[in-house]
């Protein structure tokens, strides 16, 4: 009876073996197939108006529009409390966005095609040399970047200096 016994549990640490591998190659395969995914449209630098919604939605906020002579303002307040407001151009194109709150944005949709310029951006600018405290500022061809704070507290901006409307100061975009 014993080796009875030692078969049942071996058949059973077997099972178990089999069924947590299975699990993690479904795991993996679910992550790739959602990498591999294009993204849902999203507002985006550069984007236009009828993807807003779409950030609201992904955001899980709720959205507010202010209109003014030179630009749209659409303001999303996170479920997190983080305030992202997109600039549109009477043209209907994102030309900036701002945030600021206890949690960083995901910044990838917010930059859209921009993102990979900005993430090589970051990375030459880490390779220069020990990083300085404060915030980081990024000014490239086609695109500019103001990101810093701290834990609970970030705020940034990034724009697209050949989107902003004629007449319109950075300064004012905050």
């Amino acid at each position: 009876m014993n080796i009875n016994k030692g078969l049942i549990i071996m058949s059973m640490v077997i099972q178990k073996t089999i069924r947590c591998m299975i699990l993690r190659i479904l795991i993996v395969l679910i992550v790739n197939v959602v990498l591999l995914l294009p993204s849902t449209a999203s507002a985006s630098l550069g984007g236009d108006v009828t993807t807003v919604q779409a950030d609201q939605v992904r955001m899980k906020g709720t959205l507010r529009k202010t209109p003014n002579n030179a630009y749209t303002v659409q303001e999303i307040k996170t479920s997190t409390g983080t305030l992202v407001r997109e600039y549109l151009s009477p043209a209907g194109k994102i030309f900036a966005v701002v945030w600021n709150g206890p949690f960083l944005p995901d910044l990838r949709q917010l930059f859209g095609s921009y993102f990979e310029q900005f993430s090589q951006s970051v990375k030459n600018h880490k390779s220069k040399g020990p990083r300085i405290r404060g915030a980081l500022m990024i000014r490239e061809p086609g695109l500019v970047v103001q990101t810093g704070g701290h834990m609970r507290a970030y705020f940034g901006r990034a724009y697209i200096p050949e989107l902003v409307p004629q007449g319109i100061h950075m300064e004012e975009i905050q």
